[in-house]
């Protein structure tokens, strides 16, 4: 099975927390080298740039999640 079965979740936490997962995914699937990954990281965790630009993409991917889901509408 794909590690992303669906973008259905019963809360938002679940949402948000599926929206960190698609961020992260992307990185792994943009560089898919651990070592290189590992050596990049110290020089994005330090950076107030680079960590708002990573909450800016875990926001966008929140927000898809969240319209898949209708908004976690009652049912």
């Amino acid at each position: 099975m794909s590690w992303l079965a669906t973008l259905k979740t019963e809360t938002p936490e679940e949402g948000f927390n599926l929206a960190i997962k698609l961020s992260r995914m992307a990185v792994k699937l943009t560089q898919p080298d651990d070592e290189v990954r590992a050596t990049l990281r110290g020089d994005y965790a330090n950076n107030a740039d680079s960590l708002t630009m990573a909450s800016q993409v875990v926001a966008m991917n929140f927000q898809t999640v969240a319209q898949a889901n209708d908004f976690w509408r009652d049912n």
